[in-house]
């Protein structure tokens, strides 16, 4: 997995979605995967020490050589100039990350990353989203990109894209969930101290007008929710453990997930239903009941409908130890 460190600066903000990568592939979790990721920090003066914020000192081992034989290929973030147009990246990067997606690299970003990828053309005609403060910019510079401003990230297969700050980390255990199964991606992020997966799909605003304290409001009932969802959950039920009207946590849920109560509800059990059929033999029938989905035929197509794959070929790629 090589990471792109663009600039002779590296900006506190951008700092973080660095270090991001660095904390979810860079830290060997040997007993949860054998081996782990191969992290390799690389830029147009590998070798040298690049200074930093506040005094820091970012060493970067490996030049750009070093993306084409990557089979996952990060860009955390572009300078600010870079995003304004005021100044071009440069073209041995670009020619570079060519390069990597030519020799059939995955390649993604976090954040502003997604200026790199557009201006290499790797993003023409793909949906790609960015921070929303950056989205129009990037629209505007990359009129053949499809633009999303309200998805924490997208997963376009070979090509993913997130948004800023946390969104990356969401966008990285989607990387783990994906090469590494459910199971280990919600061991690391309980290590983490950070929600097991996000959707990308959820919107990357939160509704300012509720006091951040509602956010904590929440967190009991919906921890209960996910200890209890074999039984069969209404949004009453949820509402009335909560202290509220439906009206209201319906509003607080919206404004905190950017999801109904519903939605909510299918992704935790989707995700419960992942977690069994890595963990268990148990019969798709049975799994169905345990996440909440009732019958194996109903499991079976939201399975489908959300992962692209049928219970059973998700389990063949994902075995239980």
């Amino acid at each position: 997995m090589a990471v792109v460190v663009i600039d002779d600066d590296v900006p506190m903000w951008d700092l973080y979605e660095l270090g991001v990568v660095c904390t979810v592939f860079g830290i060997p979790h040997l007993d949860l995967a054998d081996p782990w990721y191969d992290l390799r920090l690389c830029s147009a003066g590998g070798g040298e020490k690049r200074p930093g914020p506040f005094g820091l000192t970012l060493h970067t081992a490996h030049g750009l050589e070093a993306l084409e034989d990557a089979d996952t290929v990060i860009v955390p973030s572009v300078p600010e100039a870079c995003i304004t147009g005021e100044r071009e990246l440069p073209a041995e990067l670009l020619t570079a990350l060519r390069r990597a997606a030519g020799s059939g690299a995955r390649m993604v970003s976090l954040c502003a990353g997604a200026f790199a990828l557009a201006a290499a053309g790797i993003l023409d005609g793909r949906r790609a989203t960015a921070h929303w403060m950056h989205t129009q910019d990037l629209a505007r510079r990359h009129p053949r990109v499809q633009v999303d401003d309200s998805v924490l990230y997208v997963d376009d297969g070979d090509v993913l894209t997130s948004a800023g700050v946390t969104a990356g980390l969401d966008l990285c255990l989607h990387i783990v969930r994906r090469d590494l199964g459910a199971h280990i991606a919600n061991q690391l992020a309980r290590r983490l101290v950070v929600p097991a997966h996000r959707p990308g799909g959820q919107t990357q605003y939160v509704d300012l007008s509720v006091p951040e304290t509602d956010d904590d409001s929440l967190a009991p009932v919906l921890q209960w929710a996910r200890e209890h969802l074999d039984a069969p959950l209404t949004v009453d039920d949820l509402a009335a453990r909560a202290g509220m009207s439906p009206r209201t946590f319906f509003r607080r849920l919206d404004a905190v997930t950017g999801t109904t109560p519903l939605q909510w509800l299918l992704t935790q059990r989707l995700a419960r239903a992942q977690s069994l059929l890595e963990t268990t033999t148990l019969p798709v029938e049975r799994i169905s009941h345990l996440s909440g989905l009732g019958t194996g035929t109903n499991l079976r197509r939201h399975f489908t409908q959300h992962f692209g794959v049928t219970p059973t070929a998700y389990r063949r790629s994902f075995p239980p130890a």
